[in-house]
């Protein structure tokens, strides 16, 4: 009976792979009979797994969709993934997936077995996910289910989208991808009136069905879409741009730089191309600055003359007479004269 309940659960496992299997396949997986096969699959559709089959030598066994979930059968290395996925859905910036991943999780842990629930313990102890409170945006999932579904069926969507002064506006646009960055989810569409290609944050758009009708798929804006959402949201968003060339390898550059930061690009074995952008040429020297690498402006020759004047400006904190290299300053009265530190203002520090 333990034999058989056993091969049971090795059959659910394989069709619940969604795909076709043959009868001969099964028979080779499971080490049994043609005819044992066919008969533990009437054992799982009378306990209610809906097991199809079609018939000819094309023919095969498939799990098919019932009314309930069946239960999942998953290797230790699959559970611990699904265990730490469903603890780093909670700050992935889907609101209400935090709840249900909570959920989920606290079934799943209930029948991990002891060794798998001290590994699942272990990365959830010593990792620390950077993505998480104010930084990240949340949206509403049932709004991206909407919008995908749009996306897979070629069908214009009407929304509402308000812009980063929640200014709002009407929209129709033939939906391309779903783009999900460090801390937002974005989507690329052809906006019909604009007759151009746009990028909307998903947590600034209020669908407004009904969609359609269905049209046909345009050339998409870019081969790398992801690509193409960094640099609107890192360069084309600002009023300063500019190309800098860093000397360090692309790979190295990549640890350092995200995607919202800048757009990377390969240019020696030594040296990459950044492209990126702020808010002002002078913002945009200490944002290159911080990275920590050796750079060069390529281009506009305007921020060199930003470069020069954070330099001075540095320089004359350096040579100021009273810096900190000699101790902290001496406070002055408002006319000018030292102030002994502690001593009221107005008072004398002679006795």
């Amino acid at each position: 009976m333990l034999e058989t309940s056993a091969r049971l659960l090795r059959l659910l496992s394989l069709l619940q792979a969604h795909r076709e299997w043959s009868g001969p396949e099964l028979s080779d997986r499971l080490g049994v009979s043609a005819r044992t096969v066919r008969r533990d699959v009437e054992r799982l559709r009378e306990l209610g797994y809906p097991v199809n089959a079609s018939p000819g030598t094309g023919g095969g066994y498939q799990l098919g969709a019932g009314a309930e979930l069946p239960p999942l059968l998953l290797d230790d290395d699959e559970a611990v993934a699904v265990a730490v996925g469903l603890r780093t859905a909670a700050g992935q910036g889907i609101a209400g997936i935090g709840e249900t991943s909570v959920r989920a999780l606290a079934k799943l842990e209930q029948v991990l077995p002891h060794r798998l629930r001290r590994r699942v313990g272990a990365l959830n102890a010593y990792t620390v996910p950077m993505l998480r409170g104010a930084g990240l945006t949340a949206v509403d999932p049932g709004v991206l289910s909407e919008l995908a579904a749009a996306c897979r069926d070629l069908e214009r969507v009407r929304f509402e989208y308000r812009d980063h002064g929640g200014e709002p506006s009407r929209r129709t646009v033939e939906p391309l991808r779903l783009v999900c960055s460090e801390r937002r989810w974005y989507l690329v569409a052809w906006d019909v009136e604009r007759d151009d290609w746009r990028t909307f944050r998903a947590d600034r758009i209020t669908p407004k069905p009904p969609h359609g009708p269905r049209f046909q798929p345009r050339t998409p804006p870019a081969e790398d879409l992801a690509a193409y959402v960094s640099r609107g949201v890192s360069t084309r968003a600002y009023a300063a741009e500019a190309v800098i060339r860093l000397f360090v390898p692309l790979a190295e550059a990549r640890q350092t730089v995200s995607p919202s930061a800048g757009v990377l690009t390969a240019e020696g074995e030594d040296t990459c191309l950044l492209r990126t952008g702020a808010v002002s040429l002078d913002v945009m020297v200490v944002h290159v600055a911080m990275m920590g690498y050796e750079f060069e402006v390529v281009e506009p020759v305007e921020l060199l003359g930003s470069v020069r004047a954070v330099r001075d400006r540095l320089s004359r904190a350096l040579l100021r007479p009273e810096s900190a290299q000699d101790g902290p300053r001496t406070p002055r009265t408002p006319d000018g004269a030292d102030r002994t530190p502690g001593t009221p203002s107005g008072s004398s520090a002679a006795s």
